[in-house]
């Protein structure tokens, strides 16, 4: 219902200024080029207020269908959002697609989505935004055709497609609702087997899944665009002191997301909503950074996860030259940003070693004696201490300097241990 052409189109890209720390240009540019079209020119204004019936005032509207006119191009597109009865009038009076900020994100997430929980996702957020829009100037919106054998059920046809619409939305939502029951299931069983969730947050194009891939060694799709990946994706990953972590890459930010996403991506942002620590990936190079992550905390406020605790880890190091990857700690010695390149894994390794001091709190020290008709206790302690010295003697009793978390300390009933400072 949503495929698009493979092929780019020419668009003109409309930007007005109204107020500050709004939806900014070159931003724009990039959801353009990630949307497959090619921008062939830029109009830019400034109004203190928007014009009620087509947005832009007179002059500004003149000045765009002459611009179209001369560029050929097939597609307007807005960087903010309009009203559907500013869509319409836009349309009509330019003669060609006109399609608003929020749209163009809703299109980019619909070429992206590759899970069939994806799809669903994009789908339903699509007809929420479309179901707004159903007042266009079609032809064939009269009543239906009366006489013998050509009765219909009295309705318009806009009345039949909003009825079909809402209909689709409810098994859509239907469909959503067992897999965020299946989601829901699968965080319990993390939650009973003690398993820390670690969420990837950040703006788009922060590198959320280049440093997802290098971590974990998946091969989840990155690339140096605007929504790259769309499907939440989760993998465990093991710590040098036996911890295991569950890792999940989350879709990206930008800011003011379409209300539409933010209620279909629900089950995905819960990641992030109920994990027990967020990756706030942020892009290092970027001139805006700050800016940006405040955007970022907005949203994980929208989605209630402003109160999960968070790491920073400023990426793409690799483009600034003076910069080296290390760890800023807080007054209490405690990681809470880690700079590094996702791109050449430089630094990595001290994010992985970030992770294992915050999840460490619980550790303690044992020195541990087990006789050789112990074997099962010393099995299970590689699986779940770290192991930092073992010396066996002649009569294969393992002598065992271990590092464990306290909610392990049963495995020991039975074992003479020595607690070590």
């Amino acid at each position: 219902m949503f495929d698009r052409p493979q092929t780019g189109e020419r668009a003109v890209l409309v930007h007005l200024n109204f107020y500050a720390n709004q939806e900014d240009l070159a931003e724009l540019k990039e959801l353009a080029k990630s949307a497959g079209t090619d921008p062939v020119e830029v109009v830019t204004g400034s109004r203190q207020r928007p014009d009620p019936k087509y947005f832009v005032g007179k002059g500004k509207l003149d000045e765009l269908k002459s611009v179209v006119e001369a560029c050929q191009a097939e597609v307007v597109l807005f960087n903010h959002a309009l009203t559907p009865s500013q869509e319409r009038n836009l349309e009509g009076f330019l003669g060609v697609r006109v399609v608003d900020r929020n749209g163009l994100i809703l299109d980019i997430f619909a070429q992206r989505a590759q899970s069939f929980e994806g799809k669903l996702q994009v789908e339903l957020a699509q007809l929420k935004h479309l179901s707004t829009r159903l007042v266009r100037g079609w032809t064939h919106l009269e009543r239906q055709k009366g006489g013998i054998g050509l009765r219909g059920p009295g309705e318009t046809q806009l009345e039949t497609d909003r009825r079909l619409l809402s209909l689709r939305i409810k098994q859509i939502q239907q469909r959503l609702d067992k897999v965020d029951k299946q989601r829901h299931q699968g965080r319990s069983k993390r939650k009973k087997a003690e398993i820390p969730t670690v969420s990837l947050v950040g703006y788009t194009n922060a590198g959320k899944s280049t440093l997802f891939n290098q971590l974990t060694g998946a091969e989840t799709y990155a690339a140096d665009q605007l929504f790259a990946t769309l499907d939440p994706t989760l993998r465990s990953i093991s710590m040098a002191t036996k911890h295991e972590l569950v890792l999940a890459d989350t879709v990206g930010f930008i800011r003011h997301l379409p209300h539409e996403l933010v209620a279909a991506f629900k089950s995905t942002l819960q990641e992030a909503s109920e994990a027990d620590l967020l990756l706030h990936v942020v892009d290092a190079c970027s001139e805006d950074r700050d800016e940006i992550m405040v955007q970022v905390n907005q949203v994980l406020t929208d989605i209630k996860a402003d109160s999960v605790k968070q790491l920073e880890v400023f990426n793409k190091i690799d483009l600034l030259d003076t910069m080296q990857p290390h760890i800023d700690r807080d007054e209490q010695g405690k990681p809470r940003r880690v700079w590094l390149s996702a791109q050449t894994g430089a630094g990595c390794e001290l994010l992985l070693q970030a992770l294992s001091e915050l999840f460490a709190t619980t550790q303690v020290k044992r020195h541990c004696f087990i006789e050789a008709s112990q074997g099962d206790i010393r099995a299970r302690l590689f699986t779940c201490a770290n192991i930092i010295e073992e010396h066996i003697d002649e009569q294969g009793t393992s002598e065992l300097v271990i590092e464990i978390d306290v909610k392990y300390l049963g495995l020991l009933k039975g074992v003479k241990t020595v607690e070590l400072v």
